[in-house]
């Protein structure tokens, strides 16, 4: 920082240019953002309670600890952020991740309430077959790196340590469901309302959740720009009077900044209100100021301001999507805008709606097509027809809030209400139905989202200023996207044999070129659930697939597989395998089956009873054979 101040008053006075000042600023950015990081990670602070638990991860502790924050529950746990205070009587500090095992009859845990309890601190599961979702990552990137696991019965209440803000959110938005409780809102429509201003979304049914993702609006459950900036525009409107008096526009803009950060706050402090909030804070004070924005700057400052605070946010796929699509308003929207200028308020509206839509489209379909693998063909239609329309919905919401909190909403107003919501979800369903526009299962990888954005960004270039240098740059982004296409078609995994992990099943994979081959045992259902060939095939571009009945022998160039399953039968003399896949529990003899068969390797897949498979793997060590546990190490990839 003194460097920089030093060549920040050398380039004032001079009045040759040098590299100097900009490249000891960019190492500053660099060294603010290493220093930042390390300040905020949780597990370099003393007191942090893997200190204490250190090499002792299963053993029992007793662990006293304060609800923060209730997440999106699983099938069979409810599940809560947790702050830890103490382990074993030592004071800690530190998050972890806290699941409570599903009972109807047994409340679910408030915000800021302080348990004690004992309970073993489990490591984060990691994925277990390619290209699945990492939410050991996802957790370790919030600092939460164990989980436990805890039934109602061994939970104790404490006296509360205090109030967060967190908590007062959290009551204050459980105060406001209880009040929308007596006028029969319908779930589905109760939980839109709790997603739209709230910023609530756990209760969203998995088929309406499915419905807006399916038809391109999901954005709009998520609070954001587009929630704040309409939230700003009805306070700006409120507090108008207000300018009428002495330090009026100053009182206004505290209120202003004030109210939105609040409205944060009951949010839930997402990536993307926050990211909104702070810019909306940043443009009000300079409005006041009377200074003019520049809207890049602005962006920079709230992203640079974000960052110092909550430095993983930058992983975090809302702020990602949050600020691509801000980014592609401003610089693609009117480019495309000027194409056509209609004559009429409302066609232009609609026209208006439909460039911002296409523009944040631009900025956010290579991180959208990477993390999500679907294009939604009819993003459009859904945005023209709600958008114009949401401005009147959250403002409808937040009155009908205010009313029922003050107990004079009247039950034709809440159920007129209602039925808005219903429609907007009933024409989302039909969106998301038209399956023909809506492209799934599309393979994307990191390497694409860049050469994607280098494409996007020279084209956008030569099409503001078109001349030799931008089209050179936009011809050379070309190449780049082809020479891409080319690495990844001759990078693709072939000659590759896979034992995936599915619990109570089993599911075996064999790669040639691009087709796969699946094997496997399921039922009806679970063939139409699973995801685990859909996630290596779009993960590693196979484009083909073939399925096939388990064999008892897999023969893999100058390796054999023998599959073992509960018949129990290994005795094939002809050939000796190189490795053993032990499946649906067979009750063999190991000592007995390593003997006869002398193999390199054994493997048990996740269809095997637990106690069988812990017992092969004693008998494996005890031999120093090794042993492959799929439900422990993952699935077993044999490239040939």
């Amino acid at each position: 920082m003194l460097v920089l101040l030093v060549f920040y008053i050398i380039s004032r006075k001079s009045f040759i240019k040098t590299i100097w000042f900009g490249s000891t600023a960019f190492l500053v950015m660099i060294s603010i953002g290493i220093i930042t990081t390390t300040i905020h990670d949780q597990k370099n602070l003393s007191n942090h309670y893997t200190k204490v638990i250190s090499n002792k991860v299963d053993s029992t502790y007793t662990v006293t600890f304060r609800v923060r924050e209730a997440i999106k529950p699983g099938n069979y746990y409810n599940k809560y952020i947790v702050d830890i205070f103490e382990v074993n009587s030592t004071k800690t500090s530190g998050k972890t991740l806290l699941n409570i095992q599903k009972d109807t009859l047994t409340p679910s845990l408030i915000v800021d309430e302080v348990y004690i309890s004992r309970a073993p601190f489990k490591h984060l599961i990691p994925p277990l077959n390619p290209h699945q979702f990492d939410y050991k990552s996802y957790l370790k990137k919030q600092y939460i790196f164990h989980q436990l696991f805890i039934n109602n019965e061994w939970l104790f209440p404490v006296k509360q340590k205090g109030v967060t803000f967190f908590g007062i959110a959290a009551k204050l938005r459980q105060h406001i469901n209880k009040k929308l409780e007596p006028y029969h809102f319908k779930p589905d429509e109760l939980a839109i309302i709790n997603a739209l201003i709230l910023g609530q979304r756990q209760d969203i049914s998995k088929a309406v959740y499915t419905n807006y993702t399916n038809a391109g609006a999901i954005h709009i459950l998520a609070v954001s720009g587009l929630h704040v900036g309409i939230i700003l525009l009805i306070l700006s409107f409120i507090f108008k009077p207000l300018e009428r008096f002495k330090h009026g526009k100053l009182i206004k803009t505290i209120l202003l900044v004030s109210l939105l950060w609040s409205f944060a706050l009951i949010a839930g402090l997402s990536a993307s209100v926050t990211r909104a909030v702070t810019m909306f804070s940043i443009v009000t004070i300079a409005l006041n100021l009377k200074r003019p924005t520049n809207i890049y700057n602005t962006l920079a400052i709230s992203m640079f301001v974000i960052l110092l605070i909550k430095p993983m946010f930058l992983f975090d796929v809302g702020f990602q999507l949050s600020y691509l699509a801000v980014f592609a308003i401003v610089a693609i929207d009117p480019l495309i805008y000027k194409l056509w200028k209609p004559k009429y308020w409302l066609t232009d509206k609609v026209w208006h709606t439909f460039t911002v839509t296409v523009s944040a489209q631009f900025g956010i379909i290579p991180v959208s097509l990477y993390y999500f693998h679907q294009f939604p063909g009819l993003f459009f239609v859904s945005n023209i027809v709600i958008i114009p329309f949401l401005g009147i919905i959250l403002g409808l919401g937040l009155f009908i809030i205010l009313l029922a909190l003050l107990n004079t909403l009247p039950q034709f107003v809440a159920d007129g209400y209602g039925y808005i919501i219903d429609l907007m979800n009933t024409f989302i369903a039909w969106v998301s139905k038209q399956d023909a526009f809506l492209l799934k299962d599309i393979s994307f990888s990191l390497l694409y989202v860049f050469v994607s954005y280098a494409l996007i960004i020279t084209s956008i270039r030569f099409l503001i200023k078109r001349n030799y240098q931008n089209l050179k740059q936009f011809l050379i982004a070309i190449l780049i996207v082809q020479s891409a296409f080319i690495f990844n078609t001759l990078t693709k995994p072939s000659n590759e044999f896979i034992v995936f992990h599915k619990s109570r099943f089993s599911l075996l994979g064999h790669t040639l070129h691009n087709k796969i081959v699946v094997s496997s045992d399921f039922d009806s259902i679970t063939k139409s659930t699973n995801k685990i060939i859909r996630d290596y095939t779009v993960g590693n571009h196979i484009s083909y697939l073939e399925e096939q009945n388990i064999s008892a022998l897999y023969q893999l160039k100058n390796k054999n597989i023998l599959v073992v399953d509960s018949l129990g039968i290994y005795n094939i003399k002809t050939i000796k395998p190189d490795y053993v896949l032990l499946r649906q529990s067979p009750k063999i003899n190991l000592n007995r089956l390593i003997d006869s068969l002398n193999p390199k390797l054994i493997i048990a897949d996740g269809s095997n009873y637990k106690s069988y498979v812990e017992r092969w793997e004693q008998i494996c060590r005890k031999r120093k054979l090794p042993f492959h546990q799929t439900s422990k190490k993952g699935a077993f990839i044999l490239k040939y």
